[in-house]
């Protein structure tokens, strides 16, 4: 179990995992359920593989005797060149924030009650609503701050600034740009009546980022606010 937070705590860096978080979208609420399992996460730490310079099959024995500078000797080969190092393509199906920061988006459609699933993973983002570069409306990601005392990259959301590109990479591998607009924290109470201007279908196309910041309060909604990124496109994937 994770540790408890009183009434009176706040976000800061996001560090309770107990509970899922509720998001809003076209006045309803994207709800979220308070859950009792952990879930298994698989984490890759670098440092357990040991950093040993060994070699299989040296031994330590004695090194080769020193020749007399009469001796005929081959001139030294030139060095290798060294490669480039190699930059990592970036995955199809993810979004890159401004911080490093990385999820895999997952498509997914609100029920009859208006509740969009939240993610299965601290790694993922669930995406609602308009697809990348449409001609108009919301494209809605959502995703955890944390989970089972981890950071989840969404946390990045509470350190965003206006002006910081975000990059989402399609199922293509083309590359979108956004820039963000607007950043902003409402108390969930206030999300109804904003949610068409910030989450609906009309108006021109933006990205709407979600998560969750403010006083933990416990219950099925867990932190008190939202934190929102609001980015409008501003570059598409370059022509073949």
């Amino acid at each position: 179990m994770g540790p408890t937070r009183s009434e009176g705590d706040s976000h800061d860096g996001a560090k309770d995992p107990t509970v899922r978080r509720r998001f809003w979208t076209r006045g309803r609420a994207i709800s979220a359920i308070a859950v009792t399992a952990a879930i298994t996460v698989g984490i890759t730490v670098g440092g357990i593989i040991g950093n040993s310079t060994a070699v299989p099959g040296l031994g330590s024995g004695p090194g080769p005797q020193p020749t007399s500078a009469s001796e005929d000797a081959p001139e030294p080969l030139p060095a290798e060149p060294t490669a480039e190092p190699v930059e990592h393509a970036r995955q199809p199906g993810t979004i890159y924030l401004a911080d490093g920061g990385t999820a895999r988006l997952v498509r997914a459609e609100v029920d009859a009650t208006g509740t969009l699933p939240v993610p299965e993973s601290l790694d993922e983002a669930t995406w609602w609503g308009a697809g990348l570069g449409a001609g108009g409306g919301a494209a809605v990601m959502a995703g955890h701050v944390n989970w089972q005392g981890a950071l989840g990259p969404f946390d990045q959301l509470h350190r965003a600034e206006v002006g910081e590109r975000i990059e989402i990479v399609d199922v293509d591998g083309g590359e979108w740009t956004y820039e963000t607009r607007e950043v902003l924290t409402l108390h969930k109470d206030e999300l109804p009546d904003r949610a068409a201007e910030l989450f609906g279908q009309e108006g021109n196309h933006r990205l709407v980022l979600v998560t969750c910041g403010g006083r933990y309060v416990g219950g099925p909604s867990g932190y008190e606010d939202n934190r929102i990124v609001i980015a409008t496109l501003v570059g598409t994937p370059t022509a073949a």
